[in-house]
């Protein structure tokens, strides 16, 4: 019963992603951008299958990119310059819409959720 149980939780979840949200990979290569507001200067991002280049306020920022799935991946800075730098950051897609996501991300093991929005702008 307990599997029986399990497993049911598991499909319902599944199709809990309606099918915008797992072709989410349409997000991983690319030009987007970050709207200024809610903490973030207007951020222009250009990603590779490894890599994400930000550009924000007269500074490039080139950080390592792994997605653990589709709504999930980790950033980590090439360079560091400081100590936060050094630490992974967390990000979550929270929802999908056709060209753009909602994320929270998480620097390192902070309890600092900060919140945005990735509009995507080219291919």
């Amino acid at each position: 019963m307990k599997k029986a149980v399990a497993f049911f939780v598991i499909i319902v979840f599944f199709f809990a992603c309606n099918s915008e949200q797992l072709s989410a990979d349409r997000f991983k290569t690319g030009r987007f951008e970050i709207p200024e507001g809610k903490g973030y200067a207007k951020t222009i991002i250009t990603r590779t299958d490894s890599l994400q280049i930000e550009q924000y306020e007269q500074k490039i920022d080139t950080l390592i990119i792994v997605w653990k799935n589709n709504f999930n991946y980790t950033l980590k800075m090439v360079s560091p310059k400081n100590a936060i730098d050094k630490e992974l950051i967390h990000v979550k897609i929270t929802s999908v819409k056709e060209n753009s996501y909602e994320f929270e991300s998480v620097i390192g093991r902070s309890n600092f959720v900060s919140k945005g929005e990735l509009i995507k702008i080219s291919d």
